[in-house]
């Protein structure tokens, strides 16, 4: 579990964030200046608190009230960068030995093999970092970070200079990362997608404080990102297992409670599960059933709650099997009456969830 209360000033930035996170992923996402690079910095010892604490499970790196502050290379925080930051003088194999014996060996919980095979660099050991893709090369930076053992993982947006086909590569890995190691990662991005697919905590930063933190389904609920992103991010998020996938329409069905939901074909096998965001805008409400309509996805529910009114709009949280959220006019409010625990049909176009904002769960 990882506990991290942090303040610092600097200059005119007033830094002063506390969260905990399981011992999962924790993605820390915020815009540019929010203070993300500064909580990576002090947590990997590279940078000094004005006062706080740092904990990770029963270590405690850094406490100002018990004169606690282990150095860097005390702490066992391992570091992943954009660049990987591989020696380029070194074969992957030495790259990776590297960080192994860094680690007394009473003190590694990695193995060499293991973390070969995990990361599926088994053909890349004899090469040098400049025959590397920029995928491969990511892939060995996290190899040689997780052979040091660590007591926690930093990701300071470690995917955010390759490209899409790169990134698709990359990530399934980093997902198996604290489910294969226990180790507890702590994430940045400015991924909306990359964190649907990785979080299993979410922490929102903006201008040095917390504004949002917990459980990642429950923070994309509660809170409207479109401040921070630019786009309008206000939506849920709803795990459902695939169904089927309906020969020759190019989508698949997701289970989800007593509700169907459907979605870009997912190469993904039968019984799978996946979250799928659906934003708060591509929901629409009517009390009774629609028939005679192209749109797929009709889900029954009941209306958990209703407000607060924003500039004309309100949200609506609907339980469809998991919390759907909309946000509808108040004149469409009024006219259809809508009260807590009404039953009513949330309609969601197929061609509004992108194959963007669905991700693979276990």
């Amino acid at each position: 579990m990882i506990d991290l209360s942090l303040h610092k000033r600097q200059g005119a930035f007033n830094l002063a964030v506390e969260f905990t996170g399981s011992s999962g992923i924790t993605a820390l996402f915020g815009r540019s200046g929010a203070g993300k690079s500064s909580v990576v910095a002090m947590a990997a010892g590279l940078a000094r608190p004005d006062h706080g604490h740092i904990r990770i499970g029963d270590d405690t790196l850094f406490d100002s009230e018990r004169g606690i502050n282990l150095p860097a290379e005390r702490r066992r925080v391992g570091l992943i960068f954009q660049d990987g930051r591989l020696f380029p003088h070194m074969s992957v194999r030495s790259n990776l030995r590297y960080g192994e014996k860094l680690v007394p060996a009473g003190q590694r919980y990695a193995s060499f093999d293991k973390v070969v095979e995990l990361l599926g660099i088994g053909e890349l050991l004899d090469r040098r970092p400049a025959r590397l893709s920029g995928g491969e090369k990511q892939r060995v930076a996290i190899g040689r970070a997780l052979l040091t053992s660590p007591r926690l993982l930093l990701m300071d947006e470690p995917l955010a200079a390759l490209d899409g086909a790169r990134k698709a590569e990359v990530l399934p890995f980093i997902a198996r990362l604290s489910r294969e190691f226990a180790v507890p990662i702590l994430y940045v991005s400015h991924s909306i997608e990359e964190i649907l697919e990785l979080a299993d905590d979410l922490v929102v930063l903006d201008e040095g404080r917390v504004i949002a933190a917990g459980g990642l389904e429950q923070v994309l609920c509660d809170c409207d990102l479109s401040a921070i992103t630019g786009r309008q991010d206000a939506g849920s998020i709803l795990t459902a297992v695939v169904h089927d996938h309906p020969a020759g329409f190019e989508v698949t069905r997701l289970k989800l409670g007593d509700n169907w939901l459907t979605v870009p074909a997912l190469d993904l096998p039968i019984g799978a599960t996946a979250r799928v965001r659906i934003g708060a805008q591509d929901v629409s409400l009517a009390l009774d059933r629609p028939s005679r309509t192209s749109i797929q996805n009709i889900l029954t529910g009941k209306i958990q709650s209703i407000g607060p009114v924003e500039g004309g709009r309100v949200n609506i949280r609907v339980d469809v099997g998991g919390t759907l959220w909309t946000k509808i006019t108040t004149l469409s409010l009024t006219e259809l009456g809508l009260r807590c625990g009404d039953t009513v049909f949330a309609m969601v176009k197929s061609a509004s969830i992108a194959r963007g904002s669905i991700a693979v769960r276990g």
